[in-house]
């Protein structure tokens, strides 16, 4: 038999392979969105051989290749201590955090000649007596490099005094001024404009927020509660080496 018809024969043989089994995960796929009401663009193979990984929101589990069971759990390999599910959601909440956009933040930076090593996203509610300590050494987190973006979220829920603060902060026409006299327990001006407050206050409830403050790292790992300007620096410092170790160690080259 010729060489090159033997050859075309097992490639045409392996392509009919891939695509069937492509068919076949796409039914699969099929069959798990349905029943659980996502798209099938939320499940997607998992690690672990015969799982799918479903999100839906911002909430991740777990589903069988037969479509018959799903485990409302977080994937962790064995062997290795990696945490599968938690580097997926840490992904998610950056990834929701870009979408939100800078420009809907109050932004606290640090000024030259001191550079930024490290930016922090923090819901923080106005009323909270531990968001208040928090920025009140604004200053001392902005020497540290530390650059913290507040996304407001108002505890007591939409439509109350901490929410129309909120409001007010956000329409005055220095928001870092107006935001630091609300913390101190001063009034500001009441004020009504287009703003994100309420955006925010539900992508908090969407990311499990229920405290504050609640800060979110730069790998998007989160931190919840007051934590001193010194303390969320060596934090920084070791989430950023223990992501650096992590990175080398999955490379191909690691």
């Amino acid at each position: 038999m010729n060489k090159l018809f033997v050859l075309w024969a097992a490639l045409a043989c392996s392509a009919a392979a891939l695509a069937a089994g492509a068919a076949g995960d796409d039914a699969i796929k099929d069959k798990i969105a349905k029943a659980l009401h996502v798209t099938p663009a939320d499940v997607r193979p998992s690690a672990a051989p015969g799982l799918y990984e479903v999100q839906k929101g911002h909430e991740f589990g777990y589903a069988t290749a037969d479509g018959k069971f799903f485990i409302a759990g977080d994937l962790v390999n064995l062997e290795t201590g990696q945490q599968i599910t938690e580097q997926h959601r840490r992904a998610d909440r950056l990834a929701a955090l870009r979408e939100l956009g800078e420009d809907n933040m109050i932004v606290f930076a640090p000024t030259p000649p001191i550079a930024t090593k490290y930016v922090v996203t923090v819901f923080t509610d106005i009323d909270c007596p531990y968001c208040r300590k928090l920025h009140s050494q604004i200053a001392q987190y902005n020497a540290k490099g530390i650059e913290i973006r507040y996304v407001f979220f108002p505890r007591t829920g939409l439509n109350t005094p901490s929410y129309y603060k909120a409001e007010s902060v956000w329409c005055a026409a220095d928001r870092q001024a107006a935001l630091t006299l609300a913390k101190r327990g001063q009034t500001i001006p009441e004020k009504k404009c287009v703003n994100p407050v309420a955006r925010e206050y539900q992508l908090g409830l969407d990311l499990g927020v229920h405290a504050t403050p609640m800060l979110i790292l730069p790998n998007g790992d989160e931190l919840p509660g007051y934590v001193p300007p010194d303390d969320l620096a060596a934090e920084l410092a070791r989430s950023a080496a223990e992501d650096k170790t992590a990175a080398v160690s999955e490379s191909p080259h690691g």
